[in-house]
């Protein structure tokens, strides 16, 4: 990995006590105008589980995962963290970059794909850090991986092991973040989504019908999101006879809170009110394969194999 002398893992950011959550959401939502009445309606999501978010701790098991695979093929880059919304501050980690000697470091993105959010938003978070941090490394973010096998046949398994748990004839429903249809580059997000999902659909259930939807909508009702919403669409299945749902959240990387409370809350007691079975499959997390997928990312950024 000659071209680079560092990984830097980026992500989201999480609460990690009672006491942040309103903070933490501040800081997602700035610049928004959101009432903080609505912010602590949200918080409550966090309260839930104790005001912690595991995104960070998951963002911690991933970075172990990554070091032990660097260690089996032998790469020796040190691996950063930083979050656009919480501590590890993305600006903070690049300024311990510059202080250890760090001079060109590649970015991984806890997003699989193409769009604003979750691609174009964290080039301008890396941006925004390096323009707070006189002299700093230069950062340049690995492409995006929705279509990896890394990335895919954790939840290809993930997806099997959820119909497993469910009757015979139970539907495999994708489910992704949803965004404002006048978001920069929705289009592509989508496309990827639905090549990512179909490719895990063959894997996992091959010639069996199933859909994408969404989930984890906020903003004001008069604002065009995608559609259709997860409960919506589980009423929908009700009244064509469907009686187990596999939920599979093919837009996120790990189990952070809007899967823990989105589908494992909200969804899954939807799912039961309408006398649905549900299970939901896992996401990649730290699988080896998915920890994999830095090193072969940053070997094609180099020019080199790996």
């Amino acid at each position: 990995m000659t071209s680079f002398d560092a990984l830097l893992l980026l992500s989201f950011g999480g609460p990690e006590g009672p006491d942040d959550v309103v903070p933490f959401l501040e800081n997602v939502t700035r610049g928004r105008n959101i009432p903080r009445e609505r912010l602590e309606e949200v918080g409550e999501h966090y309260y839930l589980f104790g005001g912690v978010s595991p995104i960070n701790a998951l963002c911690r098991e991933l970075i172990s995962a990554i070091e032990a695979d660097f260690a089996a093929h032998g790469v020796g880059l040190p691996v950063y963290w930083g979050n656009r919304n919480w501590a590890p501050y993305l600006a903070d980690t690049v300024r311990q970059m510059k202080a250890d000697g760090i001079t060109r470091a590649a970015a991984f993105v806890t997003s699989a794909y193409s769009g604003y959010s979750t691609n174009d938003q964290y080039l301008e978070d890396i941006a925004r850090a390096r323009d707070e941090v006189p002299d700093a490394p230069e950062i340049v973010k690995l492409p995006v991986y929705s279509d990896r096998p890394g990335f895919l046949d954790p939840f290809a398994d993930a997806a099997r092991d959820a119909l497993g748990r469910l009757p015979e004839g139970a539907r495999l429903v994708f489910t992704a973040h949803s965004v404002p249809l006048s978001q920069p580059n929705r289009e592509l997000y989508v496309a990827e989504l639905e090549e990512a999902a179909r490719a895990v659909a063959h894997q996992a259930a091959p010639g069996k019908p199933w859909d994408l939807v969404y989930q984890s909508r906020s903003g004001p009702p008069s604002q065009p999101w995608l559609e259709p919403q997860i409960d919506d669409h589980l009423e929908k299945l009700h009244g064509e006879g469907v009686r187990a749902v596999a939920a599979v959240p093919i837009g996120f990387v790990s189990d952070h809170m809007e899967v823990k409370y989105d589908l494992d809350v909200e969804a899954a007691d939807r799912a039961a009110e309408l006398g649905i079975a549900f299970a939901r499959a896992a996401t990649p997390g730290a699988d080896p394969r998915f920890a994999a997928l830095p090193r072969e990312l940053l070997a094609e950024a180099a020019g080199e194999r790996g």
